[in-house]
């Protein structure tokens, strides 16, 4: 067996927890750099995080983004399959900067 360092358990610990009070901006972020559709989102955040999120936790937070303005939604046709890709909006870039300011502030 595997002997894991004190920091690989702490740095694992602490995705955990960044990737849960953060999961918003998270997303934010994702979509600020690409348009992308719910399935890529899972995916990414399971390569960069090892985190398994799941839909019952993406897409209410996706459709409250989107009641709020920040992203919006367009159905396009992806490799065959009819996929809600999502957008950032000016507004949610707007946020997303005054966020990553404050945190900056913070630290």
């Amino acid at each position: 067996m595997e002997d894991i360092s004190p920091n690989e358990v702490f740095t694992k610990d602490m995705k955990r927890r960044f990737v849960k009070s953060f999961l918003g901006m998270l997303v934010l972020k994702f979509i600020q750099n690409e348009p992308i559709w719910g399935y890529k989102i899972l995916k990414k955040t399971e390569v960069l995080y090892q985190i398994k999120l799941r839909h019952g936790a993406l897409y209410p937070l996706l459709n409250a983004l989107e009641a709020n303005g920040f992203i919006k939604s367009k159905q396009e046709l992806k490799k065959g399959r009819i996929r809600k890709v999502y957008k950032i909006t000016s507004k949610g870039t707007q946020f997303l900067k005054t966020y990553q300011d404050f945190l900056k502030q913070q630290l």
